[in-house]
């Protein structure tokens, strides 16, 4: 008896010292998506044309149930959208993203840098690995750029934006059943919508910018998911000068919750975000690859979707999603 009493102990002690080296027992991981956006605009002249820009930084993180950063993944949507004095509009579709765009943003090439900027974001995200949100914060140096730990790192750009996307994304990041064996992914889409100036009405030009988080395993399959929208309308007036109001704060669809509106004045029996939540639960299990099949004729999702609460449109979360492969 004091024998099986005494293998039982051993057994105890084992699986206690497992568990807490992350062995047999798995620490919970959360998920999380987050944004810092800019955005601007300048009339137009006779000379040259007006501009609206707007940029956004994203971060995908895991997190630990210490609060520390597992895995991080940061790019950036730059957009750039251009309307003449007359009110005729051009539209430049900065279609790629700064990490796409590799070797092409010209960092190294054109500006004479020792990194390109996807190479940089890459050290910054290795670097806050085992870091707290409050020991990201203080990564920023007064000038906007990294502290000198940053910079050995070799992030030698600002990185002002890459923290507050990333400290977003950590406060805001939610459990989920990825482990710490997962690649985390963000795919970017951009959307540019051009509406008619008439002599009743002003010109507008929308800029919406899709974006999805996910773990994915080592066989390609996702996860954990995490979907957000966050859009800027350029408006302009038959002079070409800008109507856009700089002074609004611009919100993702996901952080205004309830106060975007779905429910109280679209009729919706769900509110966009928990419509994206039944999306994001839809694309677990799938690849990349998959994940187009799910967008009908009708722009909306198969039937299971509709009836798990996604009822809206689904082609900008499908092509953010399908790139994360």
């Amino acid at each position: 008896m004091k024998r099986l009493i005494s293998i039982l102990l051993v057994s105890l002690m084992m699986l206690t010292v497992l568990t807490a080296c992350g062995g047999s027992s798995a620490a919970s991981l959360k998920l999380g998506l987050g944004l810092a956006t800019t955005a601007s605009a300048t009339d137009a002249t006779e000379d040259k044309a007006g501009e609206g820009k707007f940029t956004v930084t994203a971060a995908a993180v895991l997190v630990d149930n210490a609060g520390k950063i597992v895995k991080a993944f940061i790019d950036c949507a730059d957009n750039t959208v251009a309307y003449t004095a007359n009110g005729g509009t051009a539209i430049e579709e900065g279609t790629r993203t700064k990490y796409e765009s590799g070797a092409d943003y010209g960092m190294v090439a054109y500006g004479g840098a020792a990194k390109e900027w996807f190479e940089q974001a890459d050290a910054f995200c290795a670097l806050i690995v085992g870091k707290t949100a409050a020991e990201v914060k203080a990564l920023v140096a007064a000038d906007y750029k990294g502290t000198e730990e940053v910079l050995n790192a070799g992030c030698t750009i600002y990185v002002s934006d890459f923290v507050t996307a990333v400290v977003n994304a950590m406060e805001t990041a939610s459990d989920c059943k990825a482990t710490k064996n997962d690649t985390v992914k963000l795919g970017v889409a951009t959307t540019l919508t051009e509406t008619d100036l008439t002599e009743e009405k002003p010109g507008s030009i929308k800029v919406e910018v899709a974006l999805c988080a996910a773990a994915v395993g080592a066989d390609g399959k996702i996860t954990a998911a995490c979907s957000d929208t966050v859009e800027a309308s350029f408006g302009f007036d038959v002079a070409g000068k800008s109507l856009f109001d700089a002074s609004q704060a611009i919100q993702s669809k996901r952080t205004q919750g309830t106060n975007y509106g779905m429910v109280a004045y679209g009729g919706a029996a769900k509110e966009w975000f928990e419509q994206a939540d039944a999306f994001d639960a839809a694309i677990v299990g799938k690849t990349a690859s998959e994940i187009p099949a799910m967008l009908g004729e009708d722009g909306k999702g198969p039937a299971d979707l509709q009836a798990a609460g996604c009822t809206i449109a689904i082609s900008s979360f499908v092509k953010a999603a399908a790139k994360l492969g």
